[in-house]
C-alpha cells in the first residue's frame, strides 16, 4: 500500500467538535479556552475556513488524567506528548 509520507498507516482519529467536547467535559466555552491557552487541554484543529475539530483520543485522554488525579504539571506535560504527536 502506497501512504503518503505525512500520513499514518493504520491510524484512525475520530474528530468531534466543541459542543460534544463540552458535553464529555463540563465546563464553560471560555474555560475551555483558558485551559487550551494555559497547556491543560489539546487545542482544536482546523478542518475549514472557519471550523475547528478535536481529536477525540486526545480529549478522552486529559479527561483520564483528571481522573486520575494527576498534577496541572503532568497534564501540561500529557498535552504537550500530544501535540507532538500530532507531527509525527
Amino acid at each position: 500500500m502506497n501512504t503518503p509520507k505525512n500520513i499514518k498507516a493504520n491510524t484512525f482519529y475520530q474528530l468531534i467538535r466543541r459542543p460534544e467536547v463540552l458535553e464529555l467535559n463540563p465546563r464553560s466555552k471560555s474555560a475551555l479556552r483558558l485551559d487550551e491557552e494555559a497547556g491543560l487541554f489539546c487545542p482544536p484543529i482546523s478542518i475549514g475556513q472557519r471550523a475547528v475539530a478535536y481529536i477525540k483520543n486526545e480529549v478522552e485522554a486529559v479527561i483520564q488524567a483528571r481522573i486520575e488525579g494527576q498534577t496541572i504539571e503532568q497534564i501540561k506535560q500529557l498535552v504537550s506528548e500530544l501535540i507532538q504527536q500530532r507531527k509525527k
